[in-house]
């Protein structure tokens, strides 16, 4: 969601802000835009445009800018609908300054009020015209630097916001801030800086990187180097780290879509989250954020799960593996609505907040309730020195790697990976879990990956499928059991890209209202894999059955009795029941993908869809 990248050192600035854009662009935005000053000339080139950064480059044309300090900004519309006027950089009355912003400013519109009242005349919708407006305001009143400026005005701020600023007067300063809305500054060679909403703009360039604090101000100067200042004027020592993210992690590889490409990675990812932390030789599993808190986990009453999105499917797999595994039980929660109901949440309760990102608002919020409440919280994130990893009380990493399509799915078996390895760990240790069940299952969850390469080996077959449904306009996906979340996320993908409309359900609540929409054209997707409760499912296939619908069946290898009632049956290879999600999402995955490809749609960036929502 929204997108920021910057840079100051001795290097055109253009060229390093169009890739970085382009980099970013698999955030979701509707709007680009740049801004450069130059220490030769005078004031601030600006251009933006509605559309993509193609757009933007088109509106360029031969103008290119020159300059070695530059903004610029993807932007996904909140505040004024899309459009070249409301598109960032935003200035202020007299021209000098530039700023993009990414979040929310709550309380824009009293300040866009007195500020009216003061003189200032606005141009677009934006919030964030409102807060660049109020910097160069309070630098007028208080009569200071453009730094003191911006610390004094960000106190009166309400909301979330990351912003870089430049000024056409100290054209050697660049100046960057954040608020609950993710910045990274890169550390090039001497002072030279980049800042980005995430690495994928500054990998090329560094593998140095800062990641800001709440409410801290970084001032990136180009011949006296880096400071970081809280809003109080403390001054902050940064911490670097370095990036394990590689260039080709960003890149498609051959492949015609990020996406085709980061469900191939899916044998190597649930491998790389496996890695390091299970031993087969030993017959254990370790987790050291699990180990060094085992006392909350241990006397845990409860474990809530929160999330959004597909990792709100993952945390529903949680459930059932944790309930059955550990017998501890298990509520899991929508972060955007457990945040404002007022929830229970007792001191020992452990709180598992899983966010892709690291950055999602609403996870983030939530997990700051659970921990002003004394709960554990336990995060389950991809991305390194994100904001969740740094709030919460421990965690474990997924090791998916950069995921660039909006649409998950590498990130999403990681984190049922690791889910499953804490439901095992977690069992193992209070006692519930048989060794002999518990041997079998890591012996089981080794052979995943392997499985995962033979099924992606259907991939030509799944396209065939694909071509009969992509004029459907809706689609029924249905599972038991734990594939009841592999349902939901199935129908998920398939609205995300496709934009066809599709629901999931438990498959025995088929018959409390969804049966009514099943005719001739309607597709249904059954995930039918062998368990305790297979021939329950048969039974509910055979009641689509009869109502004429056309059935998908996903099955377990060498079952032959779907074969007579499916239309079209993909085989999975066999499993542990309780590992099955980590396969049958597989071919979903792929058929959502092709029926989007064929029906035109941009597979990578959907319309309206942002990867990481940042603001509420």
């Amino acid at each position: 969601m929204c997108g920021i990248v910057g840079y100051i050192g001795d290097k055109d600035s253009f060229p390093i802000l169009i890739k970085g854009l382009q980099r970013l662009e698999y955030r979701g935005y509707d709007s680009a835009g740049v801004a450069i000053s130059n220490v030769d000339e005078d004031g601030i080139q600006i251009f933006k445009k509605k559309g993509k950064v193609q757009d933007l480059l088109d509106h360029v044309g031969d103008k290119t800018p020159s300059g070695t300090a530059g903004i610029g900004h993807t932007r996904w519309a909140t505040h004024g609908p899309p459009n070249d006027v409301n598109a960032h950089p935003h200035t202020a009355r007299l021209g000098r300054l530039a700023m993009i912003h990414n979040g929310i400013i709550e309380n824009y519109e009293s300040l866009r009020t007195s500020l009216e009242a003061n003189g200032h005349a606005f141009v677009s919708d934006t919030d964030t015209e409102v807060l660049i407006h109020l910097i160069e305001e309070v630098q007028s009143r208080a009569d200071c630097s453009i730094v003191d400026a911006v610390q004094l005005a960000l106190k009166e701020v309400e909301g979330a916001y990351a912003i870089a600023i430049i000024d056409a007067s100290e054209p050697d300063l660049l100046i960057a801030a954040r608020k609950s809305s993710p910045l990274v500054i890169g550390v090039g060679k001497e002072n030279e800086y980049y800042i980005a909403s995430d690495a994928t703009p500054i990998i090329e360039y560094t593998p140095n990187v800062i990641y800001l604090d709440d409410e801290e101000v970084a001032v990136m100067h180009r011949h006296n180097g880096l400071t970081i200042r809280n809003l109080e004027n403390t001054e902050i020592t940064p911490e670097i780290h370095e990036l394990e993210m590689q260039i080709e992690a960003i890149e498609k590889g051959g492949f015609d879509h990020f996406m085709l490409k980061e469900i191939y990675e899916q044998p190597n990812s649930i491998l790389d989250s496996i890695r390091g932390r299970m031993n087969l030789q030993r017959s254990e599993i370790k987790m050291s954020g699990i180990d060094a808190h085992w006392d909350r986990w241990e006397n845990a009453q409860r474990i809530l799960i929160i999330a959004c999105g597909t990792s709100w499917h993952a945390g529903l797999v949680a459930e059932y593996l944790l309930e059955d595994f550990a017998r501890i039980p298990v509520e899991v929660e929508y972060a955007s609505e457990f945040r404002y109901r007022n929830p229970i949440i007792r001191p020992d309760d452990v709180v598992i907040a899983i966010s892709q990102s690291g950055e999602t608002a609403d996870t983030l919020a939530a997990i700051r309730l659970a921990k002003d409440q004394g709960a554990h919280v336990f995060g389950v994130c991809n991305v390194v020195g994100s904001s969740i990893s740094r709030e919460t009380d421990s965690g474990s990493y997924t090791h998916a790697g950069p995921e660039i399509g909006v649409a998950s799915t590498k990130a999403f078996t990681a984190q049922i990976t690791v889910l499953t390895l804490i439901a095992l760990l977690v069992g193992k240790k209070k006692g519930h879990l048989s060794t002999q069940r518990f041997n079998r299952l890591l012996v089981e969850l080794n052979a995943i990956p392997e499985k995962v390469q033979t099924l992606l080996k259907q991939d030509d077959r799944i396209r065939e499928i694909a071509k009969r449904f992509e004029h459907s306009t809706n689609a029924l996906y249905l599972g038991r059991g734990v594939n009841f979340p592999v349902a939901l996320e199935g129908a998920l993908k398939l609205k995300e890209i496709s934009y066809i409309h599709a629901e999931g359900y438990p498959s025995a609540e088929m018959k409390h209202g969804p049966i009514a929409l099943i005719d001739e054209e309607m597709p249904v997707i059954f995930v039918a894999t062998a368990d305790d409760i297979y021939d329950k499912t048969v039974s509910n296939i055979q009641e689509v059955k009869a109502r004429g619908g056309r059935l998908i069946a996903l099955v377990s290898a060498g079952n032959k009795d779907l074969k007579k009632l499916a239309e079209f049956v993909i085989e999975v290879p066999k499993t542990d029941q309780a590992l099955a999600p980590l396969l049958t999402v597989v071919p979903l995955q792929l058929l959502s993908y092709h029926i989007a490809v064929m029906r035109g749609c941009n597979v990578d960036q959907p319309r309206n869809l942002a990867k990481s929502v940042t603001v509420e």
